[in-house]
């Protein structure tokens, strides 16, 4: 039984999926959440919000994710972060997913991903799910209801998590699987109710597709000056870095939260939707953020809340420190319509740094940026994958690496060569520790950061008087208003310096140590500026 808008010319059926039960195709909103109620996948919250647990799997599974090794794809593949699947493999998973689906009812979104429609593609996710279905709604942009009639996808994405690999006959790692296969353009998913691995399987596919367009794809949030497209920023880091609260100013655009693309013609969101972090979500520091949570229609995932009441609990983190909202755009009040932005001016690179050694904003150099771009420093956050409970140093390059199928220096040539023809200027920022590593210092405060964001942004802290980082020989700002002088200087806010120059130093050698890698594929300037 076929329910809802599609083409069709474009149903389950034409792909070769057969003896379904009752789909549901391309339901807005209020459906979705009606068929969720009814299905027992979660409850109404207040607002109208929908409440959802994702049971065992509350963050990524990384080390799960495989793409297939067809003869098109082998060559350029960075098969060192990415496991390989193989053809045969693929063909048994996608054959037991199909006998998965008889007689099973499901729920299929057709999207787009990208606001520039020259480099768009047309996604079909199809779940068992109706929260999923709801979830990438939010998440990717939904064509005009007329457009569904003649809708044919790009790339099918396929979620079952009731799903169970089997790692010998699939050439999986585990019962749960992401199977990219670029050949096929086919994602399938299994074994995860973790509606993120729907998000981030786009993301990936992406970051394969686009470079070969001369496109930059990017892990970054970007927003542009009012009523100036061209006056545009971009904010590189991983989850947990401050990428949505960063980028949700009140006093500029906001053009998205976390994936994105630079062409010729300038920067696009990939996305229709946010997917922030609500952990000790503070209405006064972020209130646009923090209003989503009451909004209809948004998906509150893995949230402790109030069982008469249903009030969210923003501080319990029992079930998961990666707990989420999950929203449309235009519920942010000041989001960008069109998701489009100029050229980045500015490029600011995010890092949580766990030793509390990086100063809270730091000017790089063209070759400096490309070295932290590919260095990709941070801590990953707890929560954010599976295994993580607190923060853990880490090099994750592009601040991406777990969405980069191609060799990082790819992503950081492009980057290079867009800073050169475009001139940007780059930032580090540090929103991790200081006075001390984690357990002993205290998090950056955020209205410091924002303050520091501001001046760069503006164009103030350029005129600021700035020294040479002995250990990385970037740029610091000495003093800048609003700002307490002693954050400037990471080594006066250790009650022991000897303490911080020890740690100083065994980050530099984790810097070297992991840079290596990269050194057979970068030119010298770049090398030069590997440490200060």
């Amino acid at each position: 039984m076929t329910i809802g808008r599609v083409n069709p010319e474009f149903r389950l059926e034409h792909q070769g999926i057969e003896g379904t039960g009752a789909v549901h195709y391309n339901l807005i909103e209020p459906a979705l959440i009606e068929a969720g109620v009814k299905r027992g996948e979660g409850r109404i919250g207040q607002g109208g919000t929908f409440l959802v647990s994702t049971g065992k799997f509350t963050g990524r599974s990384p080390k799960d994710k495989h793409v297939v090794r067809t003869p098109d794809v082998a060559e350029h593949i960075w098969w060192d972060n990415n496991a390989a699947m193989s053809p045969e493999g693929f063909e048994a998973l996608y054959d037991d997913m199909r006998a998965h689906m008889k007689d099973r009812e499901l729920f299929v979104q057709d999207l787009v991903a990208g606001a520039d429609p020259a480099y768009s593609i047309d996604v079909r996710v199809v779940t068992e799910l109706a929260w999923h279905g709801l979830f990438i709604r939010h998440l990717l942009r939904r064509p005009e209801r007329a457009a569904l009639d003649r809708f044919t996808a790009d790339y099918t994405v396929i979620n079952l998590p009731s799903f169970r690999a089997d790692p010998e006959r699939h050439d999986c790692r585990s019962e749960t699987v992401i199977a990219m296969n670029f050949e096929r353009k086919m994602i399938l998913i299994g074994g995860t109710e973790y509606a993120g691995e729907n998000k981030k399987s786009v993301f990936t596919l992406l970051n394969y597709i686009l470079p070969e367009k001369g496109i930059m794809p990017m892990h970054c949030s970007a927003n542009h000056a009012p009523g100036n497209p061209v006056d545009t920023a971009v904010f590189f880091g991983l989850s947990g870095t401050g990428k949505t609260t960063l980028s949700a100013d009140p006093e500029r655009v906001l053009i998205g939260d976390d994936e994105h693309g630079w062409s010729d013609r300038g920067s696009f969101n990939f996305e229709g939707g946010c997917y922030a972090k609500t952990i000790n979500l503070d209405p006064e520091a972020e209130p646009e953020i923090y209003a989503t949570t009451g909004k209809f229609g948004t998906v509150i995932e893995n949230m402790v809340y109030d069982e008469e009441t249903r009030a969210l609990d923003f501080d319990d983190d029992s079930l998961t420190a990666n707990m989420r909202c999950a929203y449309p755009l235009e519920y942010i009040s000041n989001a960008s319509e069109t998701g489009l932005g100029g050229h980045p001016k500015n490029i600011i690179m995010l890092t949580c740094d766990a030793f509390g050694v990086l100063p809270p904003i730091a000017r790089l150099s063209p070759a400096q940026a490309m070295y932290h771009f590919l260095s990709g420093f941070t801590a990953k956050v707890a929560g954010t994958e599976r295994g993580v409970t607190e923060p853990q140093p880490t090099f994750s390059t592009c601040f991406g690496a777990p969405f980069m199928p191609r060799r990082p220096e790819v992503y950081g040539n492009l980057l290079r060569e867009k800073i050169a023809r475009h001139g940007a200027t780059c930032w580090l920022v540090n929103t991790g520790w200081t006075g001390g590593a984690h357990g002993t210092g205290s998090r950056m405060p955020i209205k410091a950061t924002r303050a520091l964001l501001s001046a760069a942004l503006d164009g103030s802290l350029a005129e600021a008087e700035f020294r040479k980082d002995p250990n990385f020989g970037f740029e610091v700002p000495v003093a800048v208003q609003g700002v307490p002088e002693v954050l400037l200087d990471p080594r006066r806010t250790w009650a022991d310096p000897e303490a911080y120059d020890a740690q100083a130093r065994k980050l530099v050698s984790m810097f070297a140590e992991n840079f290596e890698q990269y050194v057979p594929y970068i030119d010298d300037d770049v090398k030069a500026a590997a440490i200060g």
